[in-house]
């Protein structure tokens, strides 16, 4: 149900769900939530900041006592994580995941839930440097080149970078998307697969804009300025389903050479997350439903739409001409890699989420 379309449908079947997609067994589900310590608490002012600053995070028309509530266990929620597990970093954006979780759950599940995650889907972004986060953006580019390699050269030669896609995968696009149903409709279809598939979700954004990207002026600062901005008319079901294709098509497996020669925690984790058999079932329903959709395709002469993401294959020609352009810029590109590295060991210390 998760990964099919519409996902839950409903909170209530969320709250019987999502527990079970993450594998938090009954008795934990049950544990009334400890007391809070904030005095002397090194994370507790840069969380209060953070919570102070998602009141767009509630529903509108909530009333002000309501909200100061809920904003008082979203505090309590993170700071009781990060006790718990002294191995874990917060970062600003953590908050907007938590958030979603409370609005859905309650604090006594949000709670155990937001600690499962943390320590398996999130492990990577909540270490003490972005090195793993890093990892995980690398995917993004070897993903966007095997599907529209004009796209990828295009962003290439913008010299764009991931940064645009950092808010995207630390906050599951919670930061980023202003309706509550897309919200939780994206963390049910996370929930259910690969803890990287919010990378394979953010190429199939950039693919879907193929259009507007080419029309850009090819410079960082504009191309960067177009993809931040994430339209909120997306056809999520769309983009959902070409996400998993694209999994099934290119796993993480075969992109990890160009990604990175480092081992991604979440990704080394996921195996002994205890979800072996529960993650094979929607992964073999993304199987099967990209073949039913082969056969359709192929049934009704091949014919696609406008914004299909298809798997092209550059040409020879297309290669051989692109590594000769690369021999001739070797020397910028290693100072386009030098500047995208740079912004990334800045991004800790900017204001990321305005």
């Amino acid at each position: 149900m998760a990964i099919s379309e519409g996902g839950l449908l409903t909170d209530e079947i969320r709250c019987q769900v999502w527990p079970r997609l993450l594998n938090v067994p009954s008795h934990v589900l049950e544990q009334e939530p400890d007391t809070v310590e904030r005095e002397n608490n090194k994370d507790y002012n840069q969380v209060l900041l953070d919570v102070q600053r998602s009141l767009r995070r509630f529903p509108p028309g909530m009333p002000d006592e309501q909200r100061e509530g809920l904003q008082e266990e979203l505090i309590d929620i993170i700071l009781r994580v990060l006790k718990k597990n002294p191995q874990l970093h917060y970062y600003q954006g953590y908050h907007d995941i938590v958030v979603t979780f409370l609005l859905v759950l309650g604090e006594r599940l949000a709670t155990a839930l937001v600690e499962k995650l943390s320590t398996h889907h999130l492990r990577d972004f909540m270490d003490p440097t972005m090195d793993n986060t890093k990892h995980i953006l690398n995917y993004l580019m070897p993903i966007i080149e095997r599907v529209n390699p004009e796209v990828h050269d295009f962003m290439q030669q913008a010299e764009v970078g991931t940064i645009f896609a950092l808010s995207w995968l630390i906050t599951w696009f919670g930061h980023v998307l202003s309706d509550f149903r897309h919200v939780v409709r994206l963390y049910d279809f996370f929930l259910a697969c690969h803890p990287l598939m919010p990378i394979y979700f953010a190429a199939v954004i950039v693919l879907y804009r193929e259009e507007e990207v080419l029309e850009c002026e090819c410079d960082m600062a504009m191309v960067h300025h177009l993809l931040s901005q994430i339209p909120q008319d997306l056809p999520y079901e769309t983009l959902i389903s070409r996400a998993g294709d694209l999994f099934v098509q290119f796993p993480p497996s075969e992109l990890a050479r160009e990604a990175a020669t480092q081992e991604s925690t979440a990704a080394s984790t996921f195996t002994d997350f205890g979800l072996a058999s529960t993650q094979q079932r929607p992964d073999s329903v993304l199987r099967r439903r990209r073949r039913q959709k082969q056969a359709a395709l192929e049934s009704s002469g091949g014919a696609g739409g406008p914004n299909t993401v298809a798997v092209a294959r550059p040409s020879a020609t297309r290669r051989l001409m692109r590594l000769a352009v690369m021999g001739l810029t070797v020397a910028l590109g290693a100072a386009a890699i030098a500047v995208v590295n740079t912004a990334l060991e800045w991004a800790p210390k900017l204001d990321l989420f305005p």
